[in-house]
């Protein structure tokens, strides 16, 4: 994807400074500090470095041609800037780099942000729940949780701005809802959910289900041949009963092979 294309993705956020006045472009700023935090950048100190170690290759883009703003500028300007116009803005992008392939597994997880947390005012820790394409290590969408709410609210919202038809969405027992599993299946995805004691009737169904497989135990195996790098390597996977591990059940509206359900 060219330069020009991405420009037009973020050319919707607006910019209220005066035009006479703009020395930096937005869309220059934008994207030097996306490519920065990309780059492993935590802070403007480190964004302005980025930019600057960088200089020769975003003039030669046409980037930058009035010099690299101070940090305090890329501050400002990106702190102005509608977060959800961004947000949308991203979005869009990912999506027209990144499609999702059958099959494919994309993560749910909420997260407290590192130095979000203030002893004096717990409210101002801050939230973010995440879909995560766990094959590409891409961050699909990512939404802020409400102050007086809790992550799960957030996951209906998040799930409505992606694509995840053919995907398989996996998220911890938590979210284990049925508006939640409606939500992905109505988005063209399948549902992983894991279920623990917060679905203490469906939790008991499926202990109660699979409690005659644990008595009569069977053994299974299964048996792969791959050709890999000039060799020839043949793999047999047994899983056998054992009564002392700890079980874990999952709910799925896929049809899972035993390699789908490992990886998820």
């Amino acid at each position: 994807m060219n330069l020009k294309a991405i420009k037009a993705y973020f050319s919707i956020i607006r910019d209220e400074r005066q035009s006479a006045k703009v020395n930096y472009p937005l869309f220059d700023v934008l994207f030097g500090s996306i490519c920065a935090v990309i780059a492993g950048g935590q802070g403007w100190t480190d964004i302005r470095e980025y930019v600057l170690g960088h200089h020769e290759w975003f003039l030669k883009h046409g980037l930058f041609e009035k010099g690299v703003p101070v940090d305090d500028t890329f501050a400002r300007l990106i702190s102005n800037i509608d977060p959800a116009e961004f947000r949308d803005c991203f979005l869009g992008w990912m999506k027209a780099v990144h499609k999702l392939t059958g099959g494919e597994v994309v993560a749910i997880d909420g997260k407290t942000l590192r130095g979000s947390y203030d002893r004096n005012d717990r409210q101002s820790t801050i939230h973010m729940v995440s879909a995560y394409s766990s094959a590409n290590q891409l961050v699909l969408g990512q939404l802020k949780t409400d102050a007086k709410s809790n992550e799960i609210t957030a996951v209906p919202a998040l799930l409505q701005m992606l694509d995840l038809r053919g995907a398989i969405v996996t998220i911890d027992a938590m979210a284990c809802q049925t508006k939640i599993a409606k939500a992905i299946t109505s988005k063209g995805g399948d549902y992983l959910l894991a279920v623990k004691g917060n679905q203490g009737k469906l939790a008991a169904s499926i202990q109660s289900a699979f409690s005659s497989r644990r008595r009569d135990p069977i053994d299974w195996d299964r048996y792969q041949i791959e050709k890999q790098k000039g060799r020839i390597e043949a793999r047999t996977c047994h899983v056998l009963s054992a009564r002392e591990l700890e079980y874990r059940y999952y709910i799925s509206s896929a049809e899972l092979t035993p390699e789908q359900a490992r990886d998820a």
